[in-house]
């Protein structure tokens, strides 16, 4: 006769057998399932002692790589676009700034000028100089080609053409001088999350604790095993540091802010001046 439902006076049978089945071991006799007062319950043959050392061991290395090798991802995309935005800005030095100053080279001729130009902007070492742009009469055309030309005399003509490119030399500098900052706060930036990382996440002492739970699981000791740990550990640490790009003052000149053409525009005017006087049958617009 079957028991009505829901009555407790036995259990159904599946619910043993699964039972059984968890523990790991059949239902031989009742001292397998509870033992005696006095008796130590032990882990059956055939069931394998779970290493928790080992386990941990594992667990730890696995959240360190992953949050490791995520890290560097991060720093190396970060790097690159840094590397690329350094590219972009020595092509913008060389396409718009190199330009400016190779024309600015073409109309005052004479080293001294040169010398003397640089001195009054404060830019600094001279850069894109070449004498061999002054010789040729071909390049000196084609670097003035596409340059407004206006005056009623050739002098009025080679002073207006060279205030003009100064002007358009400023505001380059102006351009490039931001992209540098930007690419100093980029570079400080990456700096600034590589030691944050490594403050939140000691790397040298994660790897030790590594190997000491290492050690424990494969017995070994001795008096020189833990300063053998430690020189390795420190080494590893040091093969898998992440290294900052360089800063941008070591990859790119550092320009400073040109003075505005109307605050020294009488030496300017000067140098001008001397300039043309030692090649007075210029005519910029025959060029």
């Amino acid at each position: 006769m079957r028991p009505p439902l829901g009555s407790c006076s036995s259990p159904h049978p599946l619910s043993n057998i699964a039972s059984e089945k968890r523990l790991g071991y059949n239902k031989k006799s009742s001292k397998e399932i509870a033992p005696t007062a006095g008796e130590t319950a032990s882990v059956p043959k055939g069931i394998p002692m779970l290493d928790l050392n080992t386990t941990l061991a594992f667990e730890v290395k696995k959240e360190l790589a992953d949050r490791y090798f995520g890290f560097r991802k991060i720093i190396e995309e970060d790097t690159n676009a840094y590397q690329k935005n350094v590219i972009a800005s020595a092509l913008e030095l060389e396409e718009r700034i190199g330009f400016d100053l190779i024309r600015i080279y073409v109309l005052l001729q004479n080293d001294d000028l040169i010398r003397d130009f640089f001195m009054l902007t404060g830019l600094g070492e001279i850069i894109f100089y070449d004498q061999y742009i002054n010789k040729s009469a071909t390049i000196r055309k084609q670097m003035l080609a596409d340059i407004r030309v206006h005056g009623f005399t050739r002098k009025m003509r080679f002073s207006n053409m060279f205030f003009e490119l100064y002007e358009m030399l400023e505001k380059d500098v102006i351009d490039y001088r931001q992209r540098v900052m930007d690419l100093a706060m980029d570079q400080e930036t990456i700096e600034e999350e590589i030691n944050l990382f490594y403050q939140k996440n000691d790397i040298s002492g994660i790897m030790l604790f590594l190997r000491g739970m290492d050690g424990a699981t494969s017995g070994s000791s001795g008096p020189m095993a833990g300063s053998i740990d430690t020189v390795s550990a420190i080494s590893m640490e040091e093969k898998m540091r992440l290294q900052p790009p360089q800063p941008i003052e070591k990859l790119l000149p550092i320009l400073p802010l040109m003075p505005p053409a109307k605050e020294i525009r009488k030496e300017l005017k000067e140098l001008v001046n001397t300039a043309f006087a030692r090649q007075p049958e210029l005519d910029v617009r025959k060029l």
